[in-house]
């Protein structure tokens, strides 16, 4: 099968969640015999932080304007078996126009449900979302689940809804030896967003305001000058995908905070919650609706509602979170790789 997608960015991980899960998912479509192409307008944002440029075993297409690529892209699309725009694709409107005039099976990925159905709820309409609705397409995946598929077909037109959860590359994300560098108590892993702000105050800077011989680490990119820093916790600006695993196999645990919008959704699995089970680290997560789907709380991971609740995950036996952390990681093996994924996906499309 040739697929054709037109996203966000695949070539920079820089402050945003879609570079890593297409990666995983591109790589495993490639390696299955299909081919891939993948279209990314080449903003200077992402340029100046750009970590991959050139993959083997699938195609990057960057472009300065739809104008220049409009030709190629409708070639690309002509010669496809399916056509896929995602959520915050820059030229989200006009490539949607190209696919939903073509004769290939026709799909729009949502890797940003709650926030797209915030904004169709607070301001009438979504820059990424096509002027039509989403009716005209075959299938439209979503990368939360529970209401949230009802939602797209009853306020954007969608006439077949499912769920494509995140993943994890586990040749990328499994465990490493610790590094000094990365070293914690509890460590964070995340880009700054005012909607987890909240729930990070009180599940990760609380905690450590009251546990000042213990060492926190957050890491990410977007955290503004005013964040309310502790003198126990430390930074990390950006941490390159290669890096992740000894960031999360240098923390005794790790915090995993959802953002309010896709909390309040539910079945909302963030991809850095299966990169931290991957690597056998001890997970501390906030709670939300169909959570226990995805893991096995208290076996499988620990879940936090207060400052008091993590300060009693760290004051465990480090036995018993390296024991949490591998039956996370079997977890995560056996059920959440890019690998299932990809065939989550072929199986949609041949059922749509």
């Amino acid at each position: 099968m040739k697929l054709v997608i037109f996203g966000l960015t695949v070539s920079s991980s820089w402050g945003n969640g879609h570079a890593t899960l297409w990666r995983g998912l591109l790589k495993a479509l490639a390696r299955q015999g299909h081919r891939v192409s993948f279209f990314e307008r080449d903003v200077p944002y992402y340029r100046a932080h750009r970590d991959l440029s050139d993959p083997e075993i699938y195609r990057l297409v960057l472009y300065l304007d739809w104008k220049g690529i409009h030709q190629e892209a409708e070639r690309e699309i002509r010669d496809s078996d399916l056509a896929m725009v995602t959520s915050y694709c820059p030229d989200s409107q006009a490539a949607s126009d190209l696919i939903l005039e073509s004769q290939v099976i026709k799909v729009f990925y949502d890797l940003d449900t709650p926030v797209t159905l915030e904004s169709l709820r607070s301001q009438g309409e979504v820059s990424y979302v096509p002027r039509q609705g989403l009716s005209g397409f075959d299938l439209v995946l979503s990368y939360v689940g529970g209401r949230a598929l009802e939602d797209l077909r009853r306020m954007l037109g969608a006439r077949r809804t499912a769920s494509l959860y995140g993943s994890v590359d586990p040749e990328l994300h499994r465990p490493v030896a610790s590094s000094r560098h990365y070293h914690s108590d509890l460590s964070y892993l995340g880009t700054y967003a005012a909607d987890r702000q909240a729930a990070l105050q009180e599940l990760f800077l609380q905690p450590a305001r009251r546990l000042p011989g213990k060492r926190f680490l957050l890491g990410g990119a977007q955290y503004p000058e005013n964040f309310p820093w502790n003198d126990n916790v430390w930074f990390v600006r950006h941490v390159p995908p290669e890096e992740h695993p000894a960031f999360y196999c240098s923390s005794c645990a790790t915090l995993n905070v959802t953002r309010a919008a896709m909390a309040n959704v539910g079945y909302c699995p963030s991809g850095r919650l299966f990169e931290a089970a991957a690597c056998q680290t001890a997970i501390v997560s906030d709670g939300w609706e169909g959570l226990e789907q995805f893991f096995e709380p208290g076996r499988e991971l620990l879940v936090a509602r207060s400052a008091s609740d993590v300060i009693e995950a760290l004051s465990r036996n480090p036995e018993e979170l390296r024991r949490i952390g591998r039956a996370a990681r079997e977890r995560v093996l056996g059920a959440h790789t890019a690998e299932h994924r990809s065939r989550e996906l072929l199986k949609l499309v041949e059922a749509a």
